[in-house]
């Protein structure tokens, strides 16, 4: 396998954070998690919110190497993961909110996008980090025995409805990495979902 070579801004960017970072208790795979996100937003609190579920690292990991789709929610997700996708395994990579033309009535485009994808590719790893109707449906789709993703990235940002939905997925009983609070965003789960890349293809022989 090709190195994965990061610019030397990104490098130096990680040797600033790794001085400001201070004392913690994750895992070196958890903190290279953490780091890469706390890059792409330049917020410190990303280390005290991003939450991983047992065995969620290596779930993730494991379902990369293996070719596992990616189904996002937003194409500003989309667009944050591309080029590290195709630099790796070139996962097959699904944008819910264009795999429909409208709403379903009551849901949002996202919402119903995302509910589509899930019968596409109902074992994809599943990254959220817009939508939190999207994420809801999700974790009804889960609890109703409809699907079961390899792995959730849930990092929707905002007020409404967004710490409900967070909270509904840390009651699923499914690999995880999940953004308390209302942080989180696009960016965010694209660092989380990129740092992932990195440490699968790192494995890789």
């Amino acid at each position: 396998m090709a190195q994965l070579v990061e610019s030397p801004i990104v490098e130096e960017s990680f040797a600033l954070i790794d001085q400001e970072f201070g004392p913690h208790h994750l895992t070196p795979a958890e903190y290279a998690v953490v780091r890469r996100v706390i890059h792409s937003t330049a917020d410190f609190d990303f280390k005290h919110l991003v939450h991983f579920s047992p065995g969620a690292i290596a779930a993730g990991v494991g379902a990369l190497r293996a070719g596992c789709p990616l189904l996002v929610d937003v194409t500003m997700v989309r667009q944050g993961i591309a080029s590290m996708v195709q630099r790796t395994f070139q996962n097959p990579l699904l944008t819910a909110v264009t795999l429909v033309e409208r709403a379903a009535p009551g849901r949002t485009r996202t919402e119903t996008g995302l509910l589509q994808g899930l019968t596409q590719v109902p074992g994809a790893i599943v990254v959220i980090g817009n939508a939190p109707t999207a994420l809801l449906s999700l974790c009804d789709q889960i609890e109703a025995g409809a699907t079961q993703p390899a792995l959730v990235v849930g990092a929707p940002v905002g007020f409404v409805a967004v710490e409900a939905a967070k909270q509904r997925l840390a009651q699923q009983r499914i690999p995880q990495i999940r953004v308390e609070g209302r942080k989180g965003g696009s960016a965010v789960a694209a660092a989380i979902v990129n740092a992932l890349l990195v440490m699968a293809w790192q494995q890789s022989p």
